[in-house]
C-alpha cells in the first residue's frame, strides 16, 4: 500500500467546506433514520407482546416477524453507515479524505459527491468486491 497523498494536492482539500457539509447532512440523516428504526422496533416489540406466540398458525404474528427482522436489518446497515461516514469526518480533519486507502491515489469529486464515505478509488473498490 502506497503512502497518502498530500491532501494539499487533492481535490478533496480544495472542497473541504462542501465535503463537510455533505458529510454532516448524510451523518444528520442516518442519525434521523436510525432513531425512526429504533422507535420502529420498539414499537413492533410491543405489538408483538399483544398478540400469540404462535406465529406459526396466527398470521399476523408472521407478519410482524418479518418486519421486525427487516427493520433490525435496516437498522444494523444504517449503524453501519454512520460509523463510516463519521470515519470520512475524521478522515478530512486528519487531511487524508479524499485519497484512496488501497493505492493512494486521488478519489474522484463525482465518487465522492455520491458516496462521501467512500474509502476507495472506483478501481480500488472494484478489484475489494471480487
Amino acid at each position: 500500500m502506497s503512502d497518502a497523498l498530500d491532501v494539499g494536492s487533492t481535490a478533496a482539500t480544495a472542497d473541504k467546506g462542501m465535503y463537510r457539509q455533505l458529510l454532516e447532512e448524510k451523518i444528520a440523516e442516518a442519525r434521523l433514520q436510525i432513531d425512526r428504526l429504533t422507535a420502529d422496533i420498539h414499537e413492533a416489540t410491543l405489538a408483538a407482546h399483544d398478540i400469540p406466540a404462535d406465529d406459526e398458525h396466527d398470521p399476523e404474528g408472521s407478519t410482524l416477524t418479518l418486519e421486525r427482522a427487516r427493520e433490525v436489518a435496516l437498522l444494523d446497515g444504517t449503524e453501519k453507515s454512520l460509523a463510516e461516514l463519521l470515519e470520512a469526518e475524521d478522515r478530512l480533519e486528519k487531511g487524508t479524505y479524499g485519497t484512496c486507502e488501497n493505492c493512494g491515489r486521488e478519489i474522484p469529486r463525482e465518487r465522492l459527491e455520491v458516496r462521501p464515505e467512500a474509502r476507495f478509488c472506483v478501481q480500488c473498490a472494484s478489484a475489494r468486491r471480487r
